[in-house]
């Protein structure tokens, strides 16, 4: 079988011959996301002899950037951070047109002046973290369910109010670690003018595509860039990153800064059980069935495919890693590793211990039969039809005119003071809306609805009446307004009396569905998210005294360092090179979709040099929302930005082993080579290496 072949079909049983997790309170090596106030600088100097001092640790934290869902780097003075093609492509697609179809030919300037605004997207770039676990400890001691949760956020928002004031420019969040053991307030200077400078063309961005996706070897130009702005002018940014003019080399320690997304190393057994039989499986068979309605959709019209382009791709990201989650949960070895986990830290336990905490691993067990009953009924009524873009616009319009009349302290907690100016520049920015596309996404999730819940449930009757799935999206989609920035503003502006004054068809909707789900979703914070979190708060504690921070917290899209070093992996007698070249992306070329050239690297063949080193592995531990983090070596050099994990790193979410995991990652130097010879940006090139 050729290494193409094994790598495609390996997905099918990678995860059956991994090794298991590690013990509690231990990491196997280059094993950690860790936060930048607990990171093992005595273990990095001890394993690869560097020494890290503040000096590097400030410098990298103040050029690592936040932004919507991915990670970033600020890799001049003149504010141009570094990220992925696919971290930018919605930027793309929202500034795209019939005749500028810049999702699949690309984006490029070559002045200032051309640089675009993303709709919607903001930079933000970590200042300061502080703990406040007492804070919140003392808010919500002797409280229980609902009360729990309610006490918990509104103290969330106000240490955010009391650090970031009305500041705009500044944003505080509040974020728990170790599943409740600790809260730290991380203050961030936000950019909200964010602008597209550099998107390459989908093909050479997602060469390979769907196939090569989680795979090895890749040949991916997935790199874009975007400036920092504000009063109209670009940001001046001192601390920055230098961009790496060589690759590094075999075995070379690397480090990734960014946003980890979430993991779920720290659930216990009952709950991975419940993603395992419950949520993973109904959301796979989801995505697999709104998949081939989008590639139907994609195939009716040309203009239909342009706009699909980038959630298709989306869509099969998520289901191929929703699927190699699956394989890790449904592995007994991976299962029985996390039993023992559980079984080791209970009998540490003190006599002390249990009668404090008594047994909080069985309060989450018993909350599990809930969470299975009412996962569904609070899916489909509280989320799903939020896929819409004009239905999300409408919810936040009659929540906002609701929650805003209160005080900060007895809203939603996403409606707090602190959070208002984020929400309502997503809210109001001018991202493009397709109505078909719109459609497709609600008519998808009220067939889903009465499937799952059926046609006698009241959640269907309130959803539907007596329409159709199909009839009631396209009376909602045809009749809305909301597609227009201005009309939301108004709405915005004019706040309950204007939602109450509204014949929008699709506020009108949000404003039927809202009581229900918000009775739902209290019944759901009631009985599982108060509960959960007072048991696993026991459990973190727990796990504190037995090991304190000499492990990591799970992901929580928050800033971390993860620390590798660059190398291939060796799997059932084959070993995989850790680097790939631009002669082996002209190899794999056959012409077809999806591993036809585009025209610029068709056309610069002769031009570029073939030894380059496009993409290359690494042991760093990293999860999704790590997309675009830049791989940074000993000196604090950018030497490329993480893009994928292998096939081998889809069960990450629940543990990591050094022996397969791997971080793909397309190198500095490719993307200079392919900034000069294939795109003639000789200005961005001079920007990056100031040659």
């Amino acid at each position: 079988m050729s290494l193409k072949s094994f790598l495609a079909c390996g997905a099918a049983f990678a995860l059956s011959a991994v090794l298991v997790p590690a013990a509690p309170g231990t990491a196997n090596a280059d094993e950690g996301m860790w936060t930048f106030d607990n990171f093992p600088t005595a273990k990095v100097k001890e394993t690869y002899g560097v020494d890290l001092n503040k000096a590097w640790f400030d410098k990298v934290q103040m050029a690592a950037v936040r932004l919507s869902g991915c990670s970033a780097s600020v890799v001049s003075p003149d504010g141009l951070v570094l990220t992925n093609a696919h971290c930018v492509i919605s930027c793309a697609q929202n500034l795209a047109s019939a005749q500028n179809d810049y999702v699949n030919d690309g984006f490029f300037t070559t002045t200032r002046e051309e640089e675009k605004t993303c709709p919607g997207q903001t930079a933000e770039i970590l200042l300061t973290i502080t703990d406040v676990t007492a804070d919140i400890n003392a808010a919500t001691k002797g409280l229980t369910g609902a009360d729990f949760v309610k006490a918990q956020e509104a103290k969330s928002g106000e240490l955010e109010k009391a650090g970031c004031g009305d500041d705009k420019t500044i944003r505080c969040q509040v974020i728990g670690f170790y599943q409740g053991g600790q809260y730290k307030l991380y203050k961030y200077r936000r950019y909200s003018d964010v602008r597209l400078v550099f998107y390459p063309e989908f093909k050479a961005g997602f060469f390979g595509g769907d196939p090569d996706n989680f795979n090895f070897p890749r040949f991916n130009l997935d790199s874009g860039f975007l400036r920092l702005y504000e009063n109209g002018q670009p940001v001046k940014t001192p601390t920055y990153m230098k961009f790496a003019t060589q690759a590094p080399k075999e075995n070379e320690l690397v480090f990734v800064a960014g946003n980890p997304g979430t993991t779920n190393r720290l659930l216990t057994v009952s709950q991975l059980e419940t993603l395992r039989d419950v949520s993973t499986p109904t959301q796979q068979l989801m995505r697999s069935e709104l998949r081939g309605r989008l590639i139907q959709f994609s195939e009716q019209s040309a203009d239909n495919k342009r706009i699909t382009t980038n959630p298709l791709n989306s869509l099969e990201n998520g289901f191929k890693v929703g699927y190699g989650q699956q394989l890790a949960l449904q592995d007994p070895k991976v299962m029985n590793a996390k039993r023992d986990e559980e079984t080791k830290l209970k009998a540490g336990m003190s006599a002390e211990d249990k009668a404090a905490y008594g047994d909080p691993w069985a309060d989450i067990a018993a909350i599990q039969t809930t969470t299975r009953e009412l996962y569904l009924p609070n899916y489909f009524l509280e989320t799903s039809l939020t896929s819409s873009n004009l239905f999300s616009y409408a919810r936040t319009l009659v929540r906002a005119g609701k929650e805003r009349s209160k005080s900060s302290a007895e809203r939603l907690p996403e409606f707090a003071d602190s959070r208002l100016s984020l929400m309502e520049k997503r809210l109001i920015d001018g991202s493009q809306i397709h109505p078909a596309h719109e459609q497709l996404r609600l008519e998808f999730y009220m067939l889903k609805t009465r499937e799952y819940l059926t046609a006698d449930s009241p959640i269907t009757k309130l959803m539907l009446g007596k329409e159709s799935p199909e009839g009631l999206s396209k009376r909602l989609v045809d009749g809305t307004k909301l597609a227009d920035p201005k009309v939301r503003k108004a709405l915005w502006d004019g706040g309950w009396a204007a939602i109450q004054a509204s014949d929008d068809p699709m506020i009108q909707y949000a404003l039927k569905l809202d009581d229900e789900a918000l009775k739902l979703r209290k019944e759901y914070e009631t009985k599982v998210t108060g509960p959960t979190r007072i048991a696993a708060e026991k459990i973190a504690k727990i796990r504190f005294k037995a090991y304190g921070t000499s492990t990591y917290p799970d992901a929580t899209f928050s800033l971390r360092l993860s620390y590798g070093k660059v190398t291939g992996w060796d799997y059932r007698g084959v070993k995989v090179a850790p680097f790939t070249t631009f002669a082996g992306l002209y190899d794999r070329a056959t012409g077809n979709d999806p591993f036809e050239l585009s025209p610029k690297f068709a056309a610069a063949q002769s031009k570029i040099d073939p030894k380059v080193v496009y993409n290359f592995s690494s042991t760093n531990d990293i999860i999704g929302g790590n997309s675009g983090s830049p791989v940074i070596n000993a000196k604090g050099e950018v030497v490329g930005a993480a893009f994928d994990g292998n096939i081998h790193s889809l069960g990450g979410s629940y543990y990591y082993d050094g022996t397969l995991n791997r971080t793909v990652t397309v190198s500095s130097v490719a993307i200079l080579e392919a900034l000069d010879k294939v795109y003639g940006r000789t200005a961005l090139v001079k920007e990056l290496t100031g040659k």
